[in-house]
């Protein structure tokens, strides 16, 4: 039988969105890319310190307990030699992470698709809307935000904006041309009408499926963090209803600042598509922007 990756939660991951690289990251930029790769081959007995989505990655790996559920790949710029610290730093972690691609400088975006992901993470914004354009929700890794909370060691928690990121960004295109009174009439009158999806939908899908078939100690929790309130918010609830997709929290802010709520909620990662909501939170928790629909034009 041919290995395949069919039933099993696939997240593409940069290097530098795993494991903390800026400081080699900022000798890159000082440099040329064979100092950075000898630096990365001097250091190949250290250890990288953990990225910002390095506690969602551990958690969503803790799910292969019997049955594979989760396969995470490193997807990266790097070259094959720095690759070796990239995989000596999982196996220091205990992470088990088998495959990779290094393409030294060249976008890797296009080996999403014979891997089916179902997530990309990269720092990389031009990788990140490549990867959006083909379909694979993707989101640019703020690599300063602050590091996931400890506080639950056996729930992934993560945290997702509404409008143009699990929905499409048809209500967000009424605000923007009409204002705050429009937008609210326009949902009130399509209260009944599910939202088109939006590029985050078949990760959300997927991360059902591992709620519904939890491992030994392990568990998903999910949260809608939006600017929407009252009454915009019962077509949201009502699309995740009719999509037949259940989240824990939903939190319908009326444009409050969302991070210091991200931070009571403690999210192994969250995803906006307003590189303002982003910056509140990633000041709180794991963040990335989600390079899609009006705003982000």
């Amino acid at each position: 039988m041919p290995i395949t990756l069919d039933g099993q939660l696939v997240v593409a991951i940069s290097s530098r969105a795993l494991f903390d690289f800026e400081e080699e990251n900022q000798h890159f930029e000082a440099t040329d890319d064979r100092a950075y790769m000898q630096l990365q081959l001097d250091r190949l007995d250290n250890a990288a310190k953990p990225g910002v989505a390095f506690s969602l990655v551990n958690k969503l790996l803790a799910f292969n307990t019997d049955t594979p559920r989760v396969e995470v790949v490193i997807l990266s710029r790097n070259d094959p030699v720095s690759g070796m610290r990239v995989f000596r730093s999982a196996q220091h972690y205990g992470l088990p992470i088998q495959r990779g691609v290094f393409t030294r400088g060249e976008s890797p975006w296009r080996y999403l698709k014979p891997l089916n992901a179902h997530l990309f993470l990269s720092t990389n914004e031009a990788d990140v809307r490549s990867a959006l354009g083909a379909g694979v929700p993707a989101a640019r890794v703020y690599p300063h935000s602050a590091r996931a909370s400890s506080a639950h060691p056996n729930q992934v928690r993560i945290a997702f904006d509404g409008d143009a990121v699990l929905f499409s960004d048809e209500a967000e295109r009424v605000f923007q041309r009409a204002g705050l009174d429009a937008f609210q009439a326009h949902e009130r009158d399509q209260a009944a009408t599910p939202l088109a999806a939006g590029p985050f939908k078949p990760l959300l899908l997927a991360l059902q499926r591992l709620q519904h078939e939890p491992a030994p100690g392990m568990r998903i929790r999910t949260a809608l963090v939006t600017a929407r309130s009252a009454p915009a918010h019962e077509r949201a609830i009502r699309t995740l209803m009719d999509w037949n997709i259940e989240v824990d929290e939903a939190m319908f802010l009326g444009g409050l600042p969302k991070g210091e709520f991200l931070r009571e909620f403690e999210p192994d990662f969250f995803f906006d598509d307003q590189t303002g909501h982003v910056d509140s939170a990633a000041a709180h928790v794991p963040a990335g922007h989600v390079a899609s629909g009006i705003s982000n034009g």
